[in-house]
């Protein structure tokens, strides 16, 4: 992939692809859930195949990132952006509701990006 130096380290290009990436992700772990019927060995193969599209945006996301953020900041970036996408999905397609100690326990992960990205000085 070639794309513009700038692009490439953009503080914003990393957490784009890690959206996708968790997208894909989110889909391939629970979008069988609702399809429990399915046997098991089908459900696997799709979600790899599936998962896949994870891989082909979540590599580029951290070797990119890794120009402007650390290795732990990337993860803790990538856990909230996993939460974020599961609640979307966990609401619209499965149904779920999300319950104020969901919501609490989400804020102490927001703490931790906080925590994580602070400048060194």
């Amino acid at each position: 992939m070639s794309l513009p130096p700038a692009v490439l380290q953009s503080r914003w290009f990393p957490i784009v692809l890690l959206v996708f990436s968790n997208v894909f992700m989110t889909i391939a772990w629970y979008g069988h859930l609702k399809h429990k019927g399915s046997a098991l060995w089908k459900v696997i193969i799709v979600s790899w195949g599936i998962a896949f599209f994870e891989y082909v945006l979540q590599v580029p996301a951290n070797r990119y990132g890794n120009s402007v953020y650390s290795a732990p900041q990337l993860k803790i970036i990538q856990e909230v952006i996993t939460l974020c996408v599961f609640c979307v999905f966990a609401m619209l397609y499965l149904g779920d509701r999300i319950r104020w100690n969901y919501v609490a326990a989400f804020i102490c992960v927001l703490a931790a990006v906080a925590f994580a990205v602070v400048p060194k000085n």
